[in-house]
């Protein structure tokens, strides 16, 4: 029997059928489901820790390790988006009054600076301008002057449109005894990225871009110079949820009985399944090939309509996710919300450093067609059109 009445009641709004628009979403992320992912997060759950659920977790660490192109034993799933797989590889590998060069060209940048200075991290940011990347030869200086444990680079700068050339970078931290950590939560699958061959030590991503997977998973990996640099600490990482050596265990990275950590998204992991299969059944190469395809494209339909780029040096361009200099006399804000309202299309402006200064369109994975760029730069052309434009 109720001990008390009940101070609020049902919400109003609740009691209504859900209603969703029908919306193609051509910003820097999330990216529409594919029909075979939907059906995925429509099957009914199973336990956690049932041998079934294991043997889907088998397949997407396979999965990943395809996408990553690693062989590394040490990779697996983070419950949480990509800045969860940020925080858990700087919770893991760095300790207090480490030493943390830090690649801040764009907002992650400046996240992964935040998140060292709050773990008491000695956080040394070599800052750039949006649009701007970093050379060998900058980057050695930055080695040489703070004798990192960690280097922090983005492969692909969403907010800027920034892609990060790799090669060498990795030879070149491990000459200088530090580790190079890599966020690829928009570039894996969209761009050439091989993590043992370019020396990564720890790769993160994210499901919601080109894999076109639900937000709220992420993956991570781990060489084995970054395991050892773990394993090895004189204090605990001071997240339990993120401790590597439990989440090891519990995806079996470490040959033990799994033993329960935390109670896994089934009904996403699914999705992410599937989405990495799909990728595996197209091939790497072929999907690299697509987003390079249709983001020139798109560069060429957006030049037509008298659009400036961004990112002036075309091999420094992010395939998957391209920005555009907000045209001279318009607000930014106007031109989205009018192709969102008339073409149920969403493009983004520009985010942290980049705000005010940039629209971003993304083709991501299923949405790296010339139909859709056909569709957007149609949509922009209305925009321009018809969006109220201030003196100058």
């Amino acid at each position: 029997m109720a001990s008390h009445k009940l101070l609020v009641p049902p919400p109003k709004a609740l009691l209504k059928p859900l209603s969703i628009p029908k919306r193609l979403l051509l910003g820097p992320g999330p990216s529409n489901l594919p029909p075979r992912i939907m059906s995925a997060g429509g099957m009914q759950i199973i336990g956690p820790m049932d041998k079934e659920m294991y043997q889907i977790m088998d397949e997407i660490k396979e999965g990943i390790q395809y996408l990553f192109q690693t062989r590394n034993p040490l990779t697996l799933v983070i419950t949480g988006s990509g800045h969860c797989a940020l925080e858990a590889a700087l919770v893991n590998v760095l300790e207090p009054g480490d030493s943390f060069l830090v690649g801040v060209n764009g907002i992650w940048g400046q996240r992964a600076m935040d998140i060292g200075e709050r773990m008491g991290a000695r956080v040394h940011p070599m800052t750039k301008d949006p649009g701007g990347h970093y050379t060998l030869q900058e980057v050695e200086e930055g080695l040489a002057q703070h004798k990192p444990v960690l280097l922090f680079l983005t492969h692909g700068e969403s907010s800027t449109g920034v892609l990060q050339p790799l090669d060498g970078f990795g030879e070149l931290c491990h000459r200088y005894k530090c580790l190079l950590l890599v966020d690829s939560v928009v570039s894996l699958g969209g761009t050439p990225l091989y993590m043992d061959q370019q020396g990564i030590d720890i790769l993160y991503s994210g499901s919601q871009k080109v894999l076109n997977a639900p937000p709220g998973t992420s993956f991570i990996s781990f060489s084995d110079k970054a395991k050892k640099k773990m394993y090895s600490r004189k204090t605990k990482p001071f997240s339990f949820y993120l401790d590597i050596k439990w989440l090891a265990n519990f995806w079996g990275c470490d040959d033990q009985p799994r033993m329960y950590h935390h109670t896994i998204p089934v009904i996403s992991l699914y999705s992410l399944r599937e989405s990495l299969a799909l990728v595996a059944e197209q091939g790497l190469e072929n999907s690299w090939r697509q987003h390079r395809e249709a983001a020139a494209y798109l560069h060429g339909r957006l030049q037509a309509l008298g659009l400036q780029l961004f990112v002036k040096d075309p091999a420094l361009r992010l395939p998957m996710v391209t920005t555009v200099a907000v045209p001279a006399g318009y607000d930014w804000r106007d031109i989205v919300s009018y192709i969102l309202d008339h073409f149920d299309i969403e493009i983004m402006g520009g985010l942290g450093p980049s705000t005010g200064k940039v629209l971003r369109i993304g083709l991501l994975g299923c949405n790296a067609t010339r139909e859709n760029v056909d569709r957007v730069t149609e949509a922009l052309g209305a925009a321009l059109q018809h969006c109220p434009k201030k003196k100058l």
